[in-house]
C-alpha cells in the first residue's frame, strides 16, 4: 500500500519561510519522480517543483527561485524549502510519486499553507 505522508504546513507572513516534508512508502523509491504540486481554492492543481531518482529537477514558472526541492534516498523523503513566500503561495500542497514508466502517480493529503500578515 502506497503511502506519502506529509509535515511542515502552517501560517507564514509574507517573505517568510517554510520547509515541507513528505515521506513515502510501499513504492519502488529508485523509479518514482517525486515532487509537489499545489491548489489554491478556485485554481487548478499546478506542479511547485519535481526531482527525479536521477537529479533531474523541474520548479514551477512562479518559483523564480524562491524554493529548492530535495531527496533523501536513505530515508525515502522529498523536501521543499520555500522561502520569500507571498500571499500567492497560499494553498493546499500535495506531495505525489509519479511513476517514471507508467506515470500513474500517487498523492499526499495535503498539508495547507498560508501566507499573510
Amino acid at each position: 500500500q502506497v503511502q506519502l505522508v506529509e509535515s511542515g504546513g502552517g501560517w507564514v507572513q509574507p517573505g517568510g519561510s517554510l520547509t515541507l516534508s513528505c515521506t513515502a512508502s510501499g513504492i519502488v523509491w529508485d523509479i518514482y519522480t517525486m515532487g509537489w504540486y499545489r491548489q489554491a481554492p478556485g485554481s487548478e492543481r499546478e506542479l511547485v517543483a519535481s526531482h527525479t531518482r536521477g537529479g533531474t529537477i523541474k520548479y514551477g514558472d512562479f518559483v523564480s527561485g524562491r524554493f529548492t526541492v530535495s531527496r533523501d534516498n536513505v530515508k525515502n523523503m522529498v523536501h521543499l524549502q520555500m522561502d520569500s513566500l507571498k500571499p500567492d503561495d497560499t494553498a493546499v500542497y500535495y506531495c505525489f510519486a509519479e511513476h517514471l514508466v507508467t506515470k500513474v502517480k500517487y498523492w499526499g493529503q495535503g498539508t495547507q499553507v498560508t501566507v499573510s500578515s
